[in-house]
């Protein structure tokens, strides 16, 4: 491990890190502070959920745009430009944020802090040689920690001190991040020279990327929206203290942060179709049990167990993008995690909009669940196509170690479902030939 971190720039990687982790801890503040905020303003449930839901939607807005800034002016510029923007609305939330329309305006701009993967990944990967870049993306992804920091230490600083100056002490990290960035960070050396509009437009017309931001939206869209609304949720079923709340939902959200890594890792074994097949069936069954559940503690199992699930299936469906789009791997990255971003956007605003006008949360994580399980559907469409598209290739690859001539099998599938010698030497053949498999 330490030989693999020294083959780069280490300065680079652990200022990645400190940078995803603060960042996601600012952009989750909204959230972490909802039952504080909805007391002071008098919020209804709808505008809970509204709230919370614009918040990371503004994640998914300016994921795309530092996306394409970093392509084109280097993640370390543009990470240096987004900590100091990030700084507008932690002030504006410490000073003023006085009602619901300033909040929303305060949630929209902390977007900002929600699209450092767009910046900390890149980053990361590109100041180490390419044997290397697994380990070095993996140490700084692990900055969605971020998000439990948040729960656990916003809502015990906003009950001793206000919730709006939560805000302005949130303004300490990003400062010294900023500094550390600044001077410990190296530009990335190997910017892409690929020409990103064509990529987009082409990719664009692939029903395989629709699909995964599908998928994206809803596992890492359900994180998210949890993360967010947790503790609102556990307050308002069931009478929760905002601390124990924020305890909780902390306790859930790393759950999910730490199986993501746990996901992607049985997705490299078992395949990240099959993996998902698993997956979403738990969540489904989870988080629908949680939502009826009248006991805290059986809800807090549930969701635990919902989260977890949530967790892998973001390693999952990011095992499956470079499986997919290898070349394609960059635009195709941003694209799905702009669909996470909207996706944890819908969430709260299902349960707050279901909670304002049925009186309960259940018809909203119904939906939820209900979409869970289409999903599905063009999950096997996807498994089905890959399942074929392998079955071509190894025809291709029979043909070219075992050409046909009269009396033998014309075809791969033919000469594997053979009995006899034909078949056996086949095998033999495909298992020794020097042909690559696709």
């Amino acid at each position: 491990m330490w030989k693999a971190l020294r083959s780069g720039h280490l300065g680079t990687l652990i200022s990645a890190l400190l940078y995803f982790d603060v960042s996601f801890m600012v952009w989750v503040l909204v959230g972490s502070l909802g039952i504080y905020i909805a007391g002071d303003l008098g919020l209804s449930p709808a505008q809970k959920g509204i709230v919370v839901a614009v918040t990371a939607f503004g994640g998914a807005l300016f994921r795309i745009l530092l996306g394409f800034l970093s392509d084109r002016y280097g993640p370390k510029n543009v990470g240096v430009v987004s900590l100091a923007a990030v700084l507008i609305p932690l002030t504006w939330g410490w000073l003023g944020g006085t009602t619901f329309h300033e909040l929303l305006g305060v949630g929209l701009l902390l977007g900002i802090a929600g699209a450092s993967f767009a910046v900390a990944m890149p980053l990361a990967s590109r100041s180490y040689p390419k044997e290397h870049q697994g380990v070095a993306m993996g140490i700084a992804g692990a900055g969605n920690s971020g998000t439990v920091i948040a729960a656990l230490v916003a809502p015990r600083l906003a009950q001793h001190l206000g919730w709006h100056a939560v805000f302005g002490l949130a303004m300490i990290p990003v400062l010294l991040t900023l500094i550390v960035f600044v001077f410990l960070a190296r530009e990335a050396p190997n910017l892409p020279e690929s020409d990103t509009r064509q990529q987009t437009l082409r990719v664009l017309r692939e029903p395989d990327l629709w699909r995964f931001s599908l998928f994206y939206s809803l596992t890492f869209g359900g994180f998210v929206g949890l993360a967010g609304f947790l503790a609102i949720y556990l307050h308002d079923q069931y009478g929760t203290p905002p601390v124990l709340a924020g305890t909780l939902t902390a306790l859930c959200v790393f759950a999910g942060s730490f199986f993501r890594p746990v996901g992607g890792y049985l997705a490299d074994r078992m395949g990240g179709t099959t993996l998902l097949f698993w997956l979403f069936p738990l969540v489904g069954a989870a988080l629908m049990s949680a939502s009826f559940s009248p006991s805290l503690w059986i809800t807090v199992i549930l969701l635990f167990a919902g989260m977890m699930a949530l967790g892998a299936g973001n390693g999952a469906v990011f095992q499956l993008v470079p499986e997919r789009f290898h070349k394609e791997i960059g635009v195709v990255s941003g694209i799905v995690g702009a669909a996470g971003g909207v996706g944890g956007s819908l969430l709260p605003l299902l349960l707050g909009s279901s909670k304002e006008w049925t009186g309960s949360y259940g018809t909203g994580f119904a939906v939820f669940v209900i979409a869970v399980h289409l999903s599905l559907v063009p999950l096997f469409g996807y498994h089905r196509n890959r399942r074929e598209s392998r079955r071509e290739r190894r025809t291709v690859r029979t043909s070219a170690v075992f050409p046909s001539v009269p009396g033998q099998p014309r075809t791969a599938e033919a000469a594997l479902r053979n009995p006899g010698w034909d078949g056996v030497r086949v095998r033999m053949e495909l298992a020794f030939s020097s042909t690559p498999a696709k």
